[in-house]
């Protein structure tokens, strides 16, 4: 049974349809991941299943009870984490953390035990008597999710709250936000619009655009066999090619299982391509190789490859090689509504 369930669930700015009709069930203690470009509704759907917007039309249900008509947010039982972590910056740490407990009338004892209490949990103890100003982006984010986590609250969501940090910093947050989530078990949505957090986080992704869910699964799922080409192109990096291969339909494959033919210790199981290279990357763990595809497609369609290190033949810009991919690795999609087609044959 779904924890946390919105059906047909719709907001209209104007002429704007924010959420188009969104169906979306998450478990007890999931953790599921909005992911989508930058207006593609995902803010305005956790802020409605919050309560700080109304529905235009649909249903909102947490724990089997419909919250969309009359309950407001503070009896949701839901704790938000914003980008800009929200802090006071007149509080010390401590008492931003307590603001939940103390706005709820609760005892003096039993607040100061739930914020030692949190603040122990993300190591943040000794830091209670600063104010945000002296705390780091690192730091302020833990007292966020601290202050978060002090009211024990049935859902948690979560508004791109990694977003404001350095990019080492934010691979270690990432970790400590799975694992405190794990240990609390808390039904938890977060949003971005960062794929790696999506694909690090998630149990599942939901992959959103132009205000509808385009695919639902696990990280693992969505990337190997994602359900449009919106999916393919939108997850990865470099993204999945398309190239058109016949009248009515696209043909996908990941970079990476996109290899010299020299690789493959046979032809059978795989389709063959020429590949004329037009520029090579090299970084590090990996080459990427640019080029344009030559014969049995529509000539000039552009296809990246990429290539670990242990891969060492020579590839130079200008030159043609034979390329390969295994058709396990090979998706289809339907040239005109771009769904994929999995049970086609190559």
């Amino acid at each position: 049974m779904a924890y946390v369930e919105t059906r047909n669930l719709q907001k209209y700015f104007g002429d704007v349809r924010a959420v188009d009709g969104v169906d979306l069930a998450v478990a007890e203690g999931e953790l599921i991941v909005l992911l989508g470009p930058s207006g593609c509704g995902k803010t305005t759907l956790m802020r409605m299943i919050a309560g700080l917007e109304q529905p235009t039309a649909g249903e909102i249900y947490i724990a089997g009870e419909r919250v969309d008509e009359d309950i407001p947010p503070r009896a949701r039982g839901i704790a938000m984490v914003f980008q800009s972590y929200a802090l006071y910056p007149h509080k010390t740490a401590y008492d931003n953390i307590a603001f939940p407990l103390e706005a709820l009338r609760r005892a003096r004892s039993f607040i100061r035990d739930a914020v030692q209490k949190a603040a122990g949990m993300f190591g943040i103890g000794h830091l209670l008597g600063r104010r945000p100003r002296q705390l780091s982006g690192g730091e302020r984010q833990r007292v966020a999710l601290a202050r978060a986590v002090v009211r024990s609250p049935r859902v948690f969501l979560f508004d791109e709250p990694l977003s404001n940090l350095d990019a080492k910093l934010r691979a270690v947050a990432r970790f400590e936000l799975k694992q405190f989530q794990r240990q609390l078990g808390t039904t938890t949505i977060y949003v971005t619009h960062d794929q790696v957090e999506a694909m690090g986080l998630g149990d599942r992704i939901a992959v959103m655009d132009r205000g509808k869910v385009r695919q639902v699964g696990s990280p693992q799922e969505v990337y190997e066999n994602p359900a449009d080409t919106f999916v393919a192109t939108f997850l990865g990096s470099p993204p999945m090619n398309l190239v058109e291969w016949s009248g009515d339909t696209i043909l996908g494959f990941r970079p990476e299982n996109f290899l010299p033919k020299a690789v493959f210790a046979t032809d059978d199981g795989v389709v063959s391509f020429r590949l004329r290279v037009r520029e090579v990357e090299h970084l590090g763990a990996s080459r990427l190789v640019y080029g344009m595809l030559e014969e049995r497609v529509r000539t000039d369609q552009p296809v990246i490859a990429d290539l670990p290190v242990t891969i060492r033949t020579p590839i130079a810009e200008g030159e043609v090689y034979d390329f390969a991919v295994a058709r396990r690795a090979l998706r289809h999609f339907d040239a005109r509504t771009g769904l994929g087609q999995y049970d086609g044959a190559t």
